[in-house]
C-alpha cells in the first residue's frame, strides 16, 4: 500500500506484529515503533493512541487515521453476598456479555464469555435461552480478562490465579478467536499467564476437540457432560443429537493421546433425573475412557421449571460411589447465586442498580 492510497480504518488489534511493522515501513517510520505500539496494545492494554506516550504525536495522529481500538463502554458490576462479582460488559456495537470474578481462599478465578448469547439451547442454562448474536473477537475476550484481573487487584489485592471459559457461549464454536486470545493471555508480550491455569469448557463439539489435540494445546479441557447416556443427555443438551457420546469419547481419547492432559467432566446433579446410583455407575464407566476427574456441580435453578437441586443425601451417595471406583471427585457449591452469577445463570440480567465502572 502506498501513502497516497486511502483505507478504511481497521481494528489494529487484529494485526500481527509483522503487519504493524509493515505499516510503519510504508509510512517511512522506524520499525522499532511497531514493537512499542504492540507493547501498548497488549502488555499495557492501552485503548487510546494518545496513551502511547513514547510514540511521537504525529505518528499517533497517523495511527488514528488508519486504525481504531475497541474498548468497553460502560461496565456495570454487581457484588454477591459471598464476594463474587458479576460484570456486564457493554461492547462497541451495544451488545452485552457477562464475566464473573470468583474469589476463594486459595484461588481467584475469572469466568469469561466467548460469544454474545449461545446457540446450543441446553435446557438447564439461562444463556442457552438466548440466541447467539455474534462471536467475540480475540481482543474483546482479552479485555474481559484484563478488566477482571484489575478488579481482583483493586477489590481483593490478589491477582488472578485461574481463568475458565465457562461464561456465555460455546468456546469451540468461536475457535480461532478463543485460541488467539489465549495465545495473547499466555504470551510474555501479553499477560504472561500460565496456560495450565486456563480451562476451556465445551458442551462436546467432537470435531473441534480433535483439533485442540492437533494444535497440542497446553491449557485444560473440561467437558460439560451432565449425563452419561445418549438418551438422557439429548433430553437436556440438543448438541448430543449431532455429537453422540461415542463420538465425543473418541475425540477425548484423541485429545489425550496428543496432549497427555487429564480431562475434567462437569456434571450438574439434577433431582430425579441424573442423580441415581444407576446414573453414578454409568458416569463411572464413562470415566474409564481417559484419565479424568469429575466436578459435581450444585444446580442453580433458573426458573420454576422441571429441574431442581438434588438432595444432600443423594449427592453424598453419588460422590461415595464414584470415589469407591477410584475416581477423583470434587463437589462445587455455587457462587454468586443471589446476583444470577452462578453456573448456568448468565443471561444479561444484571441490573443497572449495580456499580458502574
Amino acid at each position: 500500500m502506498t501513502e497516497t492510497e486511502t483505507r478504511e480504518p481497521e481494528n489494529i488489534r487484529k494485526l500481527k506484529l509483522s503487519e504493524i511493522t509493515r505499516w510503519f515501513k510504508v509510512k517511512g517510520e522506524p520499525s522499532f515503533r511497531a514493537q512499542q505500539v504492540f507493547d501498548w496494545l497488549w502488555s499495557k492494554s492501552a485503548h487510546s493512541f494518545d496513551d502511547m506516550s513514547n510514540i511521537p504525536k504525529s505518528t499517533r495522529e497517523a495511527l488514528k487515521k488508519d486504525f481504531y481500538i475497541h474498548d468497553f463502554g460502560k461496565v456495570v458490576s454487581q457484588i454477591s453476598s459471598d464476594g463474587t462479582i458479576k460484570n456486564a460488559f457493554h461492547l462497541f456495537d451495544n451488545k452485552q456479555v457477562e464475566g464473573v470474578l470468583i474469589p476463594a481462599e486459595k484461588r481467584m478465578t475469572a469466568c469469561i464469555s466467548s460469544q454474545v448469547g449461545c446457540s446450543l439451547e441446553c435446557k438447564f442454562c439461562a444463556t442457552g435461552r438466548m440466541k447467539r448474536e455474534r462471536n467475540l473477537g480475540a481482543d474483546e475476550i482479552y479485555d474481559e480478562v484484563v478488566f477482571i484481573q484489575k478488579q481482583a487487584l483493586e477489590k481483593y489485592n490478589t491477582p488472578l490465579t485461574n481463568i475458565v471459559f465457562m461464561g456465555m457461549g460455546e468456546p469451540l464454536l468461536n475457535y480461532n478467536a478463543v485460541m488467539d486470545a489465549i495465545k495473547k493471555i499466555t504470551s510474555p508480550e501479553g499477560l504472561n499467564f500460565a496456560a495450565q491455569r486456563i480451562t476451556v469448557s465445551t458442551a462436546g463439539v467432537a470435531k473441534m476437540i480433535k483439533k485442540l489435540g492437533d494444535d497440542n494445546v497446553k491449557f485444560n479441557l473440561a467437558l460439560s457432560l451432565h449425563a452419561a447416556t445418549d438418551e438422557k443427555r439429548s433430553k437436556i443438551m440438543p448438541i448430543n443429537d449431532s455429537n453422540k457420546l461415542e463420538e465425543v469419547a473418541d475425540a477425548l481419547k484423541y485429545f489425550y493421546s496428543k496432549t497427555g492432559t487429564k480431562i475434567t467432566y462437569e456434571y450438574i446433579v439434577f433431582k430425579d433425573f441424573n442423580d441415581s446410583m444407576g446414573d453414578a455407575y454409568k458416569l463411572a464407566a464413562f470415566c474409564k475412557i481417559v484419565p479424568c476427574k469429575v466436578n459435581l456441580i450444585e444446580y442453580n435453578p433458573i426458573d420454576k421449571g422441571e429441574f431442581q437441586q438434588t438432595s444432600p443425601e443423594r449427592m453424598s451417595s453419588f460422590v461415595k460411589l464414584l470415589r469407591s471406583k477410584g475416581i477423583i471427585v470434587n463437589t462445587r457449591r455455587s457462587r454468586g447465586k443471589d446476583i444470577d452469577a452462578a453456573c448456568g445463570q448468565l443471561a444479561n440480567k444484571l441490573k443497572e442498580a449495580g456499580v458502574a465502572n
